[in-house]
């Protein structure tokens, strides 16, 4: 029952510590409010899984 209590690696990488604080490196989807994922192909956008809300990246050239 020890393999409940342990926390994912992928986990890790959706926060950092900043001044002692907990922050959140994605952003929070403006519809739902959840996790939105960060896509690189076939065009750079942020997309939630959630609710389907999605923004797509323009002018980083």
């Amino acid at each position: 029952m020890a393999s409940k209590n342990k926390v994912k690696a992928s986990v890790r990488t959706y926060y950092e510590i900043v001044d002692g604080k907990v922050k959140l490196k994605n952003k929070k989807c403006p519809r739902c409010g959840s996790v939105m994922g960060h896509h690189l192909k076939p065009r750079e956008r942020w997309a939630c899984g959630k609710c389907g809300y999605t923004e797509f990246v323009t002018g980083k050239k």
